[in-house]
């Protein structure tokens, strides 16, 4: 029992010192630009903590961050299977000009309306994705070149389906799909006069992040995922099909893709316009990254995405620049990357020690067994 409390202190701590390390990183290096810029590297991120605590503040960020979430645990799904989808923008904004589109076009009681909206858009984000993933097990095409060349597709589909003279609207020197039915809204939360409402869907994403982890730690295709990602041949060896895993989590990551504009469509814009965010996709990238693709971790990482983004505005009237949250975040994602391979190359040698350590112990204890024989002999 010693030994597994032991065990389990020591993956906590290999698990934390990642992140960890890669956030104090990030302040220093951001500290020392301040500081070569002639600024105080204190008072903005006093400014930002300050922002933190006001309730508008607050409501922005967690909107934000269900967003953020929904796109990150579509990377993470990949990353389990060693997969590597670098194409969830592309699928969550087409996604999201699809369910619009017909958001707009359709009306339908609310409680079959907003579910249907939900499954086009995860159909039409698992069907994007799914482009990539047929080519990977067909043809050995790299699901990053794929998806990249896919995002690209995707941006100029998009121009096209909201064209006034296809699906769109044109609103003054704007191009919208149109006002969705009151029947399709997600309702909110409320928080008071003046503080703003909290997405409804934020609650849809944070069920998905149970469910992710039921998936995946409970249930068997969830250990033929992992297994998959660790080793193809031997899950192979266990009778798993790895091309049908392969397939299956690049559709399921795009059919989690698809939800991550709607919490802001369904919640707030109802509407799909060129104003719609076009980076949550890369966001979700260094999201998962920075949480090690644990549905908790995502949870703290995507708030503090969002709070850099959302508490960074304030610094431009108190004489900052805000791009300060976008060098943080940069160097969050370059340092969490490499920080990751240093504990894990850290955690080897330290087993690899532990283990060498254990073998001289129980070599020892043989030889003083065989000598306790040979002098009772």
């Amino acid at each position: 029992m010693a030994m597994k409390n032991k065990f389990d202190k020591e993956r906590l701590l290999l698990g934390v010192s990642g992140p960890v390390i890669a956030l104090l990183t990030a302040v220093v290096l951001t500290s020392v630009v301040l500081v070569a810029s002639g600024k105080s590297p204190i008072e903005p991120y006093s400014i930002m903590f300050e922002q933190a605590t006001f309730s508008d503040v607050q409501v922005l960020i967690i909107n934000q961050a269900g967003m953020y979430y929904l796109a990150a645990l579509a990377v993470a799904i990949g990353f389990r299977m060693n997969l590597f989808n670098i194409g969830v923008d592309g699928q969550y904004r087409l996604a999201a000009v699809v369910a619009a589109i017909v958001g707009a076009k359709v009306a339908l009681p609310g409680f079959v309306q907003i579910p249907m909206l939900i499954l086009i858009a995860m159909l039409t984000g698992a069907m994007w994705a799914g482009i990539a993933g047929i080519l990977k097990v067909t043809r050995g095409v790299s699901e990053v070149v794929a998806t990249i060349m896919l995002n690209s597709i995707a941006s100029s589909l998009i121009g096209y389906l909201y064209l006034p003279e296809v699906f769109g609207v044109q609103v003054g020197n704007n191009k919208t799909t149109g006002v969705m039915h009151e029947s399709g809204w997600f309702p909110g939360i409320n928080m008071g006069e003046g503080v703003g409402e909290i997405y409804g869907f934020v609650v849809i994403a944070a069920l998905l992040g149970v469910a992710y982890w039921f998936v995946l730690n409970r249930t068997r295709f969830g250990f033929d995922l992992r297994a998959t990602g660790a080793s193809e041949s031997a899950a192979a060896a266990s009778g798993v099909d790895a091309k049908r895993m392969v397939l299956t989590a690049m559709l399921v990551s795009g059919a989690l893709a698809g939800l991550a504009g709607l919490p802001l469509l369904l919640g707030d814009t109802h509407t799909y316009s060129l104003t719609f965010p076009t980076t949550i996709g890369f966001q979700g990238i260094t999201i998962a990254l920075l949480g090690r693709n644990s549905p908790v971790g995502i949870a703290f990482a995507a708030l503090l995405i969002s709070w850099l983004e959302k508490a960074s505005q304030e610094l431009d009237l108190q004489g900052y620049d805000k791009e300060i949250a976008v060098i943080m975040q940069g160097i969050i994602t370059i340092a969490v990357v490499v920080s990751y391979e240093a504990v894990r190359v850290w955690g080897q040698r330290r087993q690899q020690r532990r283990v060498g350590i254990e073998l001289a112990v129980a070599a020892a204890e043989n030889t003083t067994e065989l000598k306790k024989e040979a002098a009772a002999r």
